[in-house]
């Protein structure tokens, strides 16, 4: 695809400077590449991400960046910093991994490296990788130019339901920050929709009075009769909360094994999700109410404690805009005929359904045959339906905010799936994780070249933000939910 410049009214960008920035991702992507794979091999979930943020750490520091560990009193979490003056870029990078996921790599069928093991099912071996690389083209190239300006990677653990960086807002790590950039894998090559939903992950704890469940049964308050009550309630809630809203749960504790003991304590673990933070506050205290209900009823005690907690994503069309035109100069990532072979076989495994189901989130309609994107996404399509949450969208809360995805594996791979571990060490992730450091590289280039750009992005942040301060869903007393501490 032909390279051509931004237009004028969204900063200028010449084809060398492009050039310059693609050249320098090409020179080091084969040790980011090889990064990936490392973190694939040694996928650890939220917290625990000790191996794979020290890998992240090293080559920090084998590339020169300022380290500083453990930030945020995370101590899988990191920062690193290159450069002076000037405007700060953030990238940031995710290296967390998902239970039960364990999986062979480039295999077409569900074999488990490890019984019950963890796996890459969300792509996050590249998501780190490649925002470091990103990070570290942008502070080669401020070197080579001797341009001001300062860029940094933050390593981000627990994205998937660990909250991480909505910890690290909270610690102030982004309050001199003036763009925050990053992407994920996908399927289709495009400015990732700013579309999340805001949402809080809650124990309640119910505790009442243990009894023989036969002889005595009267003398006993049943902690578990209360979580089954909730339950009961919530479900009845669904009929009367927005349909954007999401509502899941898990007990965590039944109060014991013995059906003939009357459980004296349980535990449901709620994820409580709406389309905007106040709706978030909203649904919270309805959510409350049916679990005081339920303690009322069964004449037990309920405690809650919130274990963590994510903002929606705030759009910033500025940056979109910007971001769709370095895309658009860079196009695909390249695929070739071994790539679509790999991709077909892949996509034999999966329904029709998901495969149509992946098509219809990004507006298109299913194409026979179509196994891979290597072209770009227009930025004006359908808003799609389905929609998770991401910690990423506390950042967005306090600085503009823009997210880039690359093809990294199949048209219609689910998400959390053995098909999307299975592909993560292949040609296709190593094509995507350096595409999306080069649309990272050259938008954050592009900015510190262009400081009205940063301007007008900070302008769009504050209209956005206008009359709705930020509340941070973790509150200032919740501790991060480390292994074994709730």
């Amino acid at each position: 695809m032909p390279l051509r410049n931004v237009n004028e009214e969204k900063g200028t960008v010449d084809n060398a400077l492009l050039h310059h920035i693609w050249s320098l991702i090409d020179e080091k992507k084969n040790t980011f590449c090889d990064l990936s794979d490392r973190i694939w091999a040694t996928p650890e979930v939220n917290y625990t991400e000790v191996k794979s943020s020290r890998a992240h750490l090293d080559i920090l520091k084998a590339q020169g960046f300022r380290v500083t560990e453990g930030v945020a009193g995370l101590p899988t979490a990191m920062m690193g910093e290159a450069g002076s003056g000037g405007p700060v870029i953030a990238i940031l990078g995710e290296y967390d991994a998902l239970p039960g996921l364990s999986q062979q790599a480039d295999v077409a069928r569900p074999i488990a490296l490890e019984e019950g093991g963890n796996g890459h099912g969300c792509g996050h071996n590249m998501l780190g990788s490649a925002a470091l690389l990103a990070a570290t083209a942008v502070k080669d190239y401020l070197a080579s130019e001797g341009l001001p300006g300062r860029v940094r990677f933050y390593g981000c653990p627990a994205e998937e339901g660990g909250a991480g960086k909505g910890f690290m807002v909270r610690a102030g790590l982004f309050d001199d920050v003036d763009i925050a950039i990053c992407w994920h894998p996908g399927a289709f090559n495009c400015v990732k929709e700013p579309n999340s939903l805001a949402c809080n992950e809650i124990n309640y704890h119910f505790h009442g009075r243990a009894s023989h469940a036969s002889a005595t049964p009267h003398l006993g308050r049943s902690a578990l009769d209360a979580v089954e009550l909730m339950n009961v309630g919530v479900n009845y809630l669904r009929e009367h909360m927005p349909n954007s809203a999401r509502i899941h749960y898990a007990i965590t504790d039944s109060g014991g094994f013995s059906p003939n003991v009357v459980q004296a304590k349980a535990t449901v673990r709620y994820l409580v999700r709406t389309r905007t933070l106040p709706e978030l506050l909203e649904l919270l205290a309805r959510v409350d109410k049916v679990a005081e209900g339920a303690a009322l009823m069964t004449e037990t005690t309920m405690k809650r404690n919130i274990l963590s907690g994510d903002a929606n994503l705030v759009a910033n069309r500025v940056l979109e805009e910007l971001m769709q035109s370095h895309l658009e100069a860079l196009g695909g990532p390249g695929f070739d005929e071994a790539d679509y072979a790999y991709a077909a076989r892949f996509q034999q495994t999966m329904s029709k359904e998901e495969i149509s189901s992946a098509f219809h989130r990004t507006g298109k309609t299913m194409e026979s045959g179509e196994t891979l994107c290597d072209y770009v996404l227009p930025l004006d399509r359908p808003a799609s339906t389905m929609i998770g949450s991401t910690d990423v969208g506390s950042v967005s809360w306090v600085v503009p905010t823009v997210q880039a995805q690359s093809a990294t594996y199949t048209i219609g791979t689910p998400g959390h799936s053995w098909q999307l571990v299975a592909q993560g060490k292949s040609s296709l992730a190593h094509k995507g994780l350096a595409h999306a450091a080069k649309v990272m590289a050259s938008t954050a280039i592009d900015l510190m070249k262009q400081p009205s750009l940063i301007e007008a992005a900070k302008q769009e942040h504050k209209r956005q933000l206008k009359g709705t301060p930020f509340i941070n869903p973790i509150p200032d007393d919740v501790l991060p939910p480390f292994p074994g501490t709730h």
